[in-house]
């Protein structure tokens, strides 16, 4: 069973930083994308940065210049180094990725995986 656990989350002042870890585990295959979707409350869960394995990263408009996105595809491992963080930052992080893995008797080129999210509050 491929899982996601994060770490990192929490309280912090604005214009701090904090910095979100995400290991995959369960699939000896390495991800083709791995990222960070957020979702505030009374909103829609977005897309904040992901990896896609060849092809880079992608940012939110809303963190382009101040977080950054980082990962290491033969642990399958993925970073999010939050810094200028706003109170409009707070929300539910969750750790996202779409790895090759054997499910049952099926391989799946494309398995979806989410974790089990994590809080970051930014208020003083």
């Amino acid at each position: 069973q491929v899982q996601l656990v994060e770490s990192g989350g929490g309280l912090v002042q604005p214009g701090g930083s904090l910095r979100l870890s995400c290991a995959a585990s369960g699939s000896s295959f390495s991800a083709n994308a791995m990222g960070w979707y957020r979702q505030a409350p009374g909103k829609e869960r977005e897309l904040v940065a992901n990896i896609i394995s060849g092809d880079g990263t992608n940012y939110a408009d809303s963190v382009k210049g101040r977080f950054t996105i980082s990962g290491n595809n033969a642990k399958n491992t993925v970073y999010l180094q939050m810094n200028s963080l706003k109170p409009e930052d707070t929300a539910v992080y969750y750790c996202n990725a779409d790895i090759p893995a054997v499910v049952g008797d099926i391989f799946d080129r494309h398995l979806e995986v989410w974790g089990q999210g994590t809080l970051v509050t930014v208020s003083s």
